[in-house]
This record gives structure tokens, C-alpha cells and sequence, in this order.
């Protein structure tokens, strides 16, 4: 039941990942994954090439998908490209476009969840490519099809990639291109200081996200 105790039941947790809304917002550029009506929003900035997310994902963003799961929360993503040009090649500006083919598909949060199970692997090896980013498509249940091996091969939406790269820019931060990656933000106030480095620990961030919660 709602919070007064009458009402309309509350809507169940949704069971598995699989089940959770995505689109992509109004702006053309942010990935909104989660129950519209979550209390809690939390934008992230990620680079699939950036270690540090990768860190961040392995340890305290399970707390946040546990909250989504809860219809807690919901999480806003803003996908940058930036670690190419630091890094050199196009790896990043390829796994921007395949995961935005993925949400095409309705299976953007089990795709972003592979791409960063295997980044480091991919890194070693120069980078994500048409092809390492389509065998790890295989991981992904329903996924593979025409559509999305087009998609990902011809660097469909090229324009999405660049543009999602300027919304970071214009988030301002320390990093002279953006905010630095993984950043994070909770209900409009991004973590930083002594809080950044909780995001790096389930149980921290499960009590940060909770004391941000509405």
C-alpha cells in the first residue's frame, strides 16, 4: 500500500534486470533506466574505456541496481567518449554506439553490464571493435539480430555518440572536457570529496543512496 497506508498497492520490485524500463529521455542523449515515478534520481557519467568506472561498476553500483530493482530509484546515463582521444582508436565512441543500439533493443542494462564485466580484457586488447563488441552481444540473450549487428557495424547512431559527448562537456568538473568519469549524482547533487570515494563500496554506497532517498 502507499506510504498513508490506503491507496493502490505499491507496485511490485521488478524481479530481474531484464524486466526494467529504459528509453531514452527527452534531451536525446540521457539513457533513463528504472520506474519513471523512483523518488531517487541518480545520474551517472561514464566511459566504457575508463577503469575507474569499471571499479566503480564491480563494486558500489550493484547497491544502486538493487535500489532500481526496488523501484527506489531510477538512473539516468550520460555516455562519453572522451578516453579515445587519451587513449587512442575508437573504442569508446564504438561501445557508446553499440549501447545505444542495445536500448533499441530493450536490453541496454544487460549489454552496459557485459561491456564492463569485460572491459579490462577488451582495454589489454587495444580496445572494444565491431567484432569484440558483437561477441560480447552473444552474452546477451535476444540481442544479436540484423538490426543491431547493422547498428553497431556501420556506426548507426554516430550522432548520438557525439552529442551524448558534448552533454558530458557541458557538465562542467575538474576534467577539462567534463566531470570526470565515474561521476555521480543524487537527486541534482553530485558526490564528491570524502563521499566520492564511498562509491567504490557496496554497503557505503547502499547508505549514501539511502540517506539521499526522498
Amino acid at each position: 500500500m502507499d506510504g498513508a497506508g490506503g491507496g493502490a498497492p505499491a507496485p511490485p520490485a521488478y524481479a530481474e534486470v531484464e524486466e526494467l524500463p529504459e528509453e531514452l529521455a527527452a534531451d536525446g542523449t540521457t539513457v533513463v533506466v528504472g520506474d519513471p515515478a523512483a523518488a531517487t534520481t541518480v545520474r551517472l557519467y561514464e566511459d566504457p574505456r575508463c577503469p575507474v568506472v569499471e571499479e566503480f561498476e564491480a563494486t558500489g553500483a550493484p547497491a544502486l541496481r538493487e535500489m532500481t530493482l526496488r523501484r527506489e530509484a531510477k538512473t539516468e546515463y550520460t555516455l562519453a567518449s572522451f578516453r579515445d582521444d587519451r587513449m587512442g582508436g575508437d573504442g569508446s565512441k564504438r561501445a557508446v554506439n553499440a549501447l545505444r543500439a542495445a536500448l533499441d533493443a530493450g536490453k541496454f542494462t544487460e549489454y552496459h553490464a557485459v561491456i564492463f564485466e569485460n572491459m579490462v580484457v577488451n582495454e589489454l586488447a587495444g580496445g572494444y571493435t565491431t567484432a569484440s563488441l558483437l561477441k560480447l552481444a552473444d552474452q546477451v540473450e535476444g540481442l544479436r539480430s540484423e538490426t543491431f549487428d547493422s547498428a553497431v557495424t556501420t556506426m548507426k547512431y554516430e550522432d548520438f555518440v557525439t552529442a551524448s559527448q558534448k552533454t558530458y562537456e557541458a557538465a562542467g568538473g575538474d576534467d577539462p572536457r567534463g566531470p570526470g568519469t565515474p561521476t555521480v549524482a543524487i537527486n541534482g547533487t553530485k558526490v564528491e570529496g570524502e563521499r566520492h570515494n564511498w562509491l567504490f563500496e557496496k554497503e557505503s554506497f547502499a547508505a549514501l543512496l539511502a540517506s539521499e532517498h526522498n
